[in-house]
C-alpha cells in the first residue's frame, strides 16, 4: 500500500496532496476482524485508526444499569478511531465488530510523527478528523432526540 489510492474516499484524506497520501499509505496495513471481536475498549490508551472496507463495527458506551449500549454503527467507507489524535489519547467508546470486518489499519504513532514533521499535513488531518467528530456528534444528537423526544414536543 504505497500509492495512496486506497485512502481515496475516506474523509480525512480527501483534501491531501497525492504525496501526502503516499506518505500516509506507507503507514498502513490490511486488517481483519471476526464478528464479535473487540477492537478497543473505552478508557484504554488509544492507538490505531481503521478505514472500514467491508463489514460493520458497533461503537458503544457503558450505561449504568443497562450495560454496553450501541450509540453508532460504522460501515464501509467510514473511519474508526480518532481518539489517538487528542490528548490524553484514550478511547471514549468500545468498538466491536458486528460482522466480519476488513479494513486498512493506520499506524497512528507513525501518522502523528508525519503530522509533526509536516504541519500542513497535520492541519489538514485535524480538519478532516474534526469533520468526522462533528458529524458523529450530530448523529448522536439526532439519535438521542429520536429515543427521548424533544421537550417541546411533549
Amino acid at each position: 500500500m504505497a500509492d495512496g489510492d486506497e485512502l481515496a474516499g475516506f474523509r480525512p484524506f480527501d483534501r491531501l496532496a497525492p504525496q501526502q497520501r503516499e506518505s500516509i499509505a506507507a503507514t498502513t496495513r490490511p486488517a481483519a476482524f471476526e464478528a464479535g471481536a473487540v477492537l478497543f475498549s473505552a478508557g484504554e490508551p488509544a492507538a490505531g485508526c481503521w478505514l472500514i472496507e467491508m463489514g460493520q463495527v458497533a461503537l458503544g458506551t457503558d450505561v449504568p444499569g443497562r450495560g454496553l449500549v450501541v450509540v453508532q454503527t460504522l460501515g464501509p467507507g467510514e473511519v474508526l478511531g480518532w481518539s489517538w489524535l487528542v490528548p490524553p489519547r484514550r478511547w471514549h467508546f468500545t468498538a466491536a465488530a458486528s460482522t466480519d470486518v476488513t479494513a486498512i489499519e493506520i499506524d497512528t504513532a507513525r501518522l502523528l510523527a508525519l503530522a509533526d514533521a509536516d504541519p500542513a499535513l497535520g492541519y489538514q488531518l485535524s480538519l478532516g478528523f474534526t469533520e468526522i467528530v462533528v458529524r458523529r456528534l450530530q448523529n448522536t444528537r439526532s439519535r438521542l432526540l429520536d429515543l427521548y423526544g424533544s421537550p417541546r414536543a411533549r
